[in-house]
C-alpha cells in the first residue's frame, strides 16, 4: 500500500515520492514477525509429521500421540493469531511512521517567510484552476486508505473465525472418535463369564 502524493511546488510536491520506500521500522517489525511466524509453523508441522512414524503398541500410546497432535495444532493455531493480531498494530503504527515522514518533509520544504508560506498554503489546498486542491486528494487518499485496512482487518477476523470453527470441528470428531476407541476397548476387556457347576 504506496501512497503517493504530489502538488505543485511547495509544500508536498518534492521528495515525497522517495519517502514510502522500503526503509520503515514498521515494515522491518512485520518481516520479522512473518519470520518468527513461519518458523514457528514449521516446526510444529515438522513435530506432527514426526508423529505419523511413531508406533503405538497400546492405547495409551495412541491417546498420547492424539494429545501431542492436538497440542501442535492448537500451537500453530496460536502462532497465526498472535500474527494476525499482531498485524492490526501494524497498520497503526506504519501509518503513524508515515504521518512523521510527512512532517519532517514539510518543515524542510517551509518558505523564509510566514508570508509567503500562509499564500502558498493557501494556493495548494485551494487548487487552482480546475485542478483539485491537495488537501482534497490527501483526505481521498487517506479515506480510501482507511477503507482498504477496514476491509483487511475484516478478512483476517474471517479467516481467524473460519480457523476457529474447523479447529472445534476437528476436535469435536476426534472426541467421538476416541470415544469408540474406549467403548471398543472397554468391550474387549470386560467380556462376560458364566462358569456353570
Amino acid at each position: 500500500m504506496n501512497i503517493n502524493i504530489q502538488g505543485q511546488n511547495g509544500l508536498f510536491g518534492a521528495g515525497l515520492p522517495t519517502l514510502f520506500g522500503s526503509g520503515l521500522k514498521s515494515t522491518e517489525q512485520k518481516m520479522e514477525r512473518m519470520a518468527k511466524r513461519d518458523s514457528e509453523i514449521a516446526f510444529f508441522e515438522a513435530q506432527k509429521d514426526n508423529l505419523k512414524t511413531m508406533k503405538c503398541d497400546s492405547l495409551e500410546d495412541i491417546q498420547r500421540k492424539l494429545e501431542m497432535l492436538h497440542s501442535y495444532e492448537d500451537q500453530i493455531a496460536a502462532a497465526k493469531a498472535s500474527y494476525n493480531n499482531e498485524q492490526m498494530f501494524h497498520v497503526l503504527d506504519e501509518a503513524m511512521e508515515k504521518g512523521e515522514k510527512i512532517a519532517e518533509e514539510a518543515e524542510k520544504t517551509e518558505p523564509k517567510t510566514p508570508e509567503e508560506r500562509k499564500k502558498e498554503l493557501v494556493e495548494e489546498a485551494l487548487g487552482t484552476d480546475e485542478e483539485k486542491g491537495v488537501l482534497t486528494e490527501v483526505m481521498e487518499e487517506m479515506t480510501d486508505l482507511a477503507e482498504e485496512q477496514i476491509e483487511e482487518a475484516a478478512d483476517m477476523e474471517e479467516e481467524l473465525q473460519e480457523q476457529t470453527e474447523e479447529m472445534q470441528a476437528q476436535g469435536e470428531e476426534m472426541q467421538a472418535m476416541e470415544q469408540k476407541q474406549l467403548a471398543a476397548a472397554e468391550r474387549v476387556m470386560y467380556k462376560r463369564f458364566d462358569i456353570r457347576i
